[in-house]
């Protein structure tokens, strides 16, 4: 139980970084100071190894590069869930991931039923599917003992779940042209990791070195480079023994090394360089587009809707129960959550939309206006409903 209530002090600490990180780069887009934050997000970063060579300004470098370690995280959160963790039972998974599986349909129809027809726009039917788990946890955390623990630990398992969903949805979906040479060169690092993983190597630094080689030729295929960290993490092994004879688990260490540097370093640097929205050239008009509506809507309506009647069907149908110590209301109350998307969508956003500003910046703020009222009536449920 220590462990979880550190865990999502983490988070709540996490999330208000992330809200001070987005003001500030609102502020600069829209201030005097947007021709300095414009050139920052566009600054030329080179990486050149002999006939390798990768170039890209500053913004792609966190979306491919860094966000790829921020995914190498959730699959060693998803592996350990699994292998030994909340999700490991049938009977654990079965609510947040009925419940995940309907915050997931239900927006990305209420995106599909407003943008139908417009092929460029339906790329971005996936952004309202996703749920930012360190918002979310930190909404809770706010409300300290009035929400039961299984309720956090119902959010959390949900908001793992809908990760692992997204990052099936990239996959699938948001993969450009294949180059067969860079594919097999990622094919045969996965081979070696496989390899190194059943025969017990126990040296951290020769997991990170191949790892390397798989993101750089991940990067190269056309199949986004954020997988890379996925494929890593899986590789990964639970439980190692090292030169002398100890036994330990790389997995977790990896985990705990890193949640730090990922949620209060790598999240916010994301959020500051791709929530910088440019307030002056949206109008109501530009809101009131399909694109933007969908956007809202299924994240405001869609995800609670979907949350919540799935989870209601399954406990009704007898396949799941009620989390303990929790009522109906208080149910609701974290489905609303849900919908906070933030830098989840605004990830699959990049991705939908190539970072064209086609929409002049109305689907990004979308995403921040549906995330902002599903964290404020979320909370203000919760709130009421305990002080009842």
């Amino acid at each position: 139980m220590n462990a979880i209530q550190k865990f999502m002090k983490q988070e709540s600490s996490a999330g208000i970084l992330l809200i001070a990180v987005t003001v500030l780069a609102l502020f600069l887009q829209n201030s005097f100071l947007s021709g300095f934050y414009t050139s920052f997000l566009h600054t030329p970063v080179e990486i050149r190894f002999g006939d390798l060579h990768i170039a890209k300004p500053l913004l792609l470098w966190v979306n491919d590069g860094l966000m790829a370690v921020f995914f190498f995280l959730i699959g060693l959160e998803v592996k350990s869930e699994v292998m030994e963790g909340h999700l490991s039972s049938v009977q654990q998974i079965t609510l947040p991931g009925i419940a995940a599986v309907g915050g997931m349909a239900v927006p990305a129809l209420i995106f599909i039923l407003f943008n139908r027809g417009e092929s460029f726009a339906m790329n971005g039917w996936a952004i309202p599917t996703a749920t930012d788990i360190a918002f979310a946890l930190g909404i809770l955390s706010l409300l300290g003992n009035r929400v039961p623990v299984s309720l956090k630990i119902f959010l959390m398992a949900l908001a793992i779940i809908d990760d692992l969903g997204a990052i099936v949805i990239i996959a699938l979906f948001y993969t450009s042209e294949l180059s067969l040479l860079s594919i097999s060169i990622a094919a045969l690092s996965l081979a070696v990791l496989f390899v190194m993983n059943r025969l017990n190597v126990a040296i951290k630094s020769a997991y990170i070195i191949v790892g390397i080689i798989l993101w750089v030729s991940v990067l190269k295929s056309g199949v986004h480079a954020t997988l890379a960290g996925v494929a890593l993490a899986f590789m990964i092994p639970l439980s190692s023994t090292d030169i002398r004879g100890k036994h330990f688990s790389m997995a977790k260490e990896m985990e705990h090394d890193l949640h730090n540097w990922v949620a209060f370093m790598i999240l916010p640097l994301f959020a500051f360089v791709n929530a910088g929205v440019d307030l002056q050239g949206i109008s109501l008009a530009d809101m009131a587009e399909p694109v933007p509506l969908g956007i809202m809507l299924g994240l405001f309506i869609g995800k609670q809707a979907g949350v919540f009647l799935f989870s209601w069907a399954a406990i009704k149908a007898g396949i799941a129960s009620l989390p303990k110590e929790s009522s109906w209301v208080m149910l609701y109350g974290v489905s609303v959550l849900t919908g906070i998307g933030f830098t989840m969508s605004l990830f699959i956003d990049s991705l939908a939309y190539d970072d064209t500003q086609i929409y002049h910046y109305a689907d990004k703020l979308a995403i921040l206006l549906g995330s902002f009222f599903s964290a404020a009536a979320g909370y203000l449920i919760l709130r009421l409903y305990s002080r009842k």
